[in-house]
């Protein structure tokens, strides 16, 4: 499938970006600079992280007890600023841009090709022991294609004075609180409906400057049907959360011209942890060579690790003297087999793929494989103290 170029289409939103593009130096050629996490990482403590059980699930569900963390300073200005000199350049507008029924106008795909500042850094050893750390299980980038999705919401100077004026009208009858709480001039005006990720954790990055900004929390479902909300974050800070297994939309900002964040998928590190990634939300939105290309090769990567490990303890347990056990070798082939069938049913064929369609998506009934008892270790290993 072809990039989804920025362009009129019938029932897709008009994208609106160029007064924040106007006005950059997208056509400068920047000087090529190396992810250094002592010059470009400035990571501080979040002050508290929801935990799955705060919000009515058990601690089981998904592949951490962890569900979000409250926002928290991950990068220097400078490295923000080597982020938006990429993602915003024109080469990466020109060709990696997406439009879609949710969303005006979206960045994906980009990396590394066009952007090995930003791949670099979300690749980085540091990086990802600060987002694993947090996530409470170790994690790699899901895929390339998924490293830094880029969501831009720009707004003309009236539109964000007229905003603010309003916001602070209202302001006056509500008390602000920094915390967990709620916005009422945001209520039922969300970017994206009630929904679930593709994938089992993001970190979410602001790449604008959030100073005048009102609203752009994270609203979340808890188990009772109440609402939780988490505080959007500033420049330079992320947010990491398991939104493949909690369902949750980000509420609209007022008060701001632009809007701009980076959103990075992951994946357990280790391949005997479940992986229930699904490619709904992205096929319409995506070059599906690519994107499949990129899904196919690591949940292959993934059973052929798994298959070795389950052949070693077959040959070793045939080699002590003891017997097969049948039962639970039929119970791990019937695991694979599952994989296998849904790997196969996210690869849905091109001509069947909507462009610019993003569908809402639950979490579907999916049984998520056992690692082999005596990998238990390795299981072990993989999580984050």
């Amino acid at each position: 499938m072809a990039t989804a170029a920025v362009m009129p289409q019938p029932g897709l939103p008009k994208a609106a970006f160029k007064p924040i593009i106007q006005g950059s130096a997208t056509k400068r050629k920047f000087e090529h600079v190396n992810f250094d996490p002592r010059q470009h990482l400035a990571f501080e403590e979040p002050q508290s992280i929801v935990m799955m059980k705060e919000i009515g699930y058990s601690e089981d569900t998904g592949i951490s007890p962890v569900a979000v963390s409250h926002p928290f300073r991950m990068f220097t200005p400078e490295c923000i600023q080597k982020f938006r000199d990429e993602v915003l350049s024109d080469e990466v507008l020109e060709k990696c841009s997406y439009r879609s029924n949710i969303a005006a106008f979206q960045v994906r795909g980009y990396a590394p090709k066009y952007a090995p500042f930003t791949y670099d850094a979300w690749h980085n050893p540091r990086t990802l022991s600060i987002v694993s750390k947090i996530a409470g299980v170790d994690l790699i980038p899901n895929m390339d294609f998924e490293i830094g999705h880029i969501n831009i919401s720009v707004k003309s100077e009236k539109q964000a004075l007229d905003e603010k004026a309003a916001v602070e009208l209202q302001r006056k009858s509500f008390a602000v609180d920094e915390g967990i709480a709620g916005c009422p001039w945001e209520d039922g005006k969300p970017v994206v409906g009630w929904h679930r990720d593709s994938y089992p954790f993001v970190c979410v990055t602001m790449l604008s400057d959030c100073t005048n900004m009102v609203g752009g929390e994270t609203a979340l479902k808890m188990a009772n049907g109440e609402v939780m909300r988490v505080r959007g974050p500033q420049m330079g800070c992320a947010v990491v959360m398991q939104g493949r297994y909690i369902t949750h939309q980000a509420l609209r900002a007022l008060g701001a011209q632009e809007r701009i964040t980076m959103v990075t998928s992951f994946r357990p590190r280790s391949p005997f942890l479940p992986d229930d990634s699904v490619l709904s939300t992205v096929r319409g939105i995506s070059r599906l060579s690519d994107l499949y290309y990129e899904f196919g090769r690591y949940r292959l990567e993934m059973l052929e690790q798994r298959l070795q490990t389950q052949i070693k303890l077959l040959r070793e347990d045939h080699e002590s003297g003891k017997k097969t056990d049948i039962t639970a070798l039929k119970a791990f082939l019937d695991e694979q087999e599952q994989f296998v069938r849904r790997t196969n049913s996210e690869m849905i064929p091109e001509e069947d793929v909507v462009e610019g369609h993003q569908p809402e998506m639950g979490l579907e009934n999916v049984k998520l494989p056992t690692p082999p008892e005596d990998e238990e270790r390795l299981v072990k290993r993989a999580k984050v103290a």
